[in-house]
């Protein structure tokens, strides 16, 4: 028998995505109370400027008291959508100290404060949810924490913020440089006005953490994650990926080790293969692949951000929610029991491609195979060009630790015949 008080519901943030879940709840309201078994209402929208046109949003509804409207003791479930670290933190931590449950797309705040949020909710016996916080409309957190919980994850590698997809798919096919590529994703919506936190690879390393805890049952922390943007990639590392037969893509890694003992997550631009799936994915799209034990090659697909979409996560955690409400009942709450230490990026192996600008004469590739060899880093290929009175030297690596590496162009650069070096990128995807 349905359940005729309605699960009434309170929105924290009401910008793209809180007026797309306002939106849907309205629209959708007699579809989402026949899937969870009761009514739904959305009981109050929190802003933090009133005066805001906001197309098909009761003005009823909408107050500037956030706290008030947690606090106000009807409440069944808080849908946080207004980012950042504070006041979200503090107003999910007074939802649950409610009794209510939590929905939260708020990658930045999980990353940092995931372990704290989750024993509260677990000592008041609410949910925390948060499908939203990784790769938009992608079910990715939900099949980690629920649909594997029975395998063994060894790898979670992927493409996860949109907007650096866009601009290195911007510099592949239409030959323009980083800053070009940058302008017309702001121009179509897909930078913000400061870019930062999406092109220095923050965003993709709060999601990294976000993944390696669930995937790994461990705690990995945003300042765990190596982090590397793509303001450095150029039109020439563009050119070289491509006479090697592969293109540049910004991914998040977290691996466990081989000995079972660690993990590693990371963030930085690496050339894969254009056989691997991962090269085919364009413009703002995501995609991960999750790679386990027992159910082999995963991958996910689909659009990272936006408002749709992303609301489509949300809504589906809200139903979740509701019907454990309904039930008494409390989903899955936060996995760390494997308690694996996080290995810093030096110890981290794979392969390298590294530009040198070098002189023009005898003996300087001799001098370079030799930086190498003393540093116990071997090399795969070379290839000498000289163009226009200019020498460069392109070397691809076997595998090597990131700080063998290092030592090696620490060491290149000490060299008379070496003027620079123009560009180093990993080689993943083998």
């Amino acid at each position: 028998m349905m359940r005729t008080r309605p699960l009434k519901v309170a929105l924290l943030g009401c910008g793209v995505v809180g007026s797309e879940v306002a939106r849907i709840m309205t629209t959708h309201a007699d579809d989402l109370t026949a899937r969870i078994g009761a009514p739904v209402e959305l009981a109050g929208i929190a802003v933090r400027r009133p005066d805001r046109v906001r197309e098909g949003v009761p003005a009823e509804l909408v107050t500037t008291d956030a706290t008030a409207l947690v606090k106000r003791g009807d409440i069944d479930v808080v849908v946080e959508v207004i980012g950042g670290i504070e006041p979200a933190r503090t107003l999910i931590t007074t939802a649950f100290e409610q009794g209510a449950s939590v929905v939260s797309a708020n990658k930045a705040l999980l990353a940092e404060d995931g372990a704290a949020l989750h024993a509260v909710a677990q000592r008041h016996g609410a949910d925390l949810y948060y499908e939203a916080a990784v790769a938009g409309a992608i079910p990715l957190v939900r099949p980690l924490r629920e649909s594997l919980v029975g395998d063994k994850v060894n790898r979670v590698l992927g493409i996860v913020n949109g907007t650096t997809n866009f601009i290195l798919d911007r510099m592949e096919t239409g030959g323009t440089g980083y800053s070009e590529a940058l302008d017309e994703a702001t121009a179509l919506g897909y930078a913000e006005a400061d870019p930062t936190a999406d092109v220095e690879g923050f965003d993709a390393a709060a999601k990294a953490a976000i993944l390696a805890g669930i995937a790994f049952h461990t705690r990995v922390r945003l300042d765990d994650v190596h982090r590397e943007g793509i303001t450095e990639v150029t039109s020439a590392d563009i050119a070289s990926a491509r006479r090697m037969g592969r293109t540049v893509k910004l991914l998040a890694i977290c691996e466990r080790a081989e000995d079972g003992r660690s993990v590693t997550a990371r963030v930085h631009p690496a050339m894969i293969p254009l056989s691997h799936p991962l090269a085919s994915v364009r413009e703002a799209y995501n995609a991960v692949f999750v790679e386990a034990e027992a159910a082999g090659q995963l991958m996910f697909y689909g659009p990272g951000a936006g408002g749709a979409p992303t609301a489509s996560a949300v809504l589906g955690d809200l139903v979740a929610v509701c019907r454990n409400k309904l039930n008494g009942a409390t989903g899955p709450g936060e996995s760390a029991y494997s308690r694996l230490s996080v290995s810093p990026m030096g110890e981290v192996v794979t392969r390298y491609h590294i530009s040198l600008d070098v002189a023009d004469k005898p003996g300087v590739l001799a001098q370079v195979a030799a930086e190498f060899n003393e540093h116990g880093v071997s090399i795969e290929t070379v290839h000498q060009q000289v163009k226009d009175g200019e020498a460069s030297l392109v070397v691809v690596t076997h595998r090597a630790s990131d700080a063998a590496l290092s030592a090696t162009v620490g060491a290149l650069r000490a060299l008379d015949t070496v003027r620079g070096v123009a560009g180093i990128m990993r080689v993943e995807g083998e």
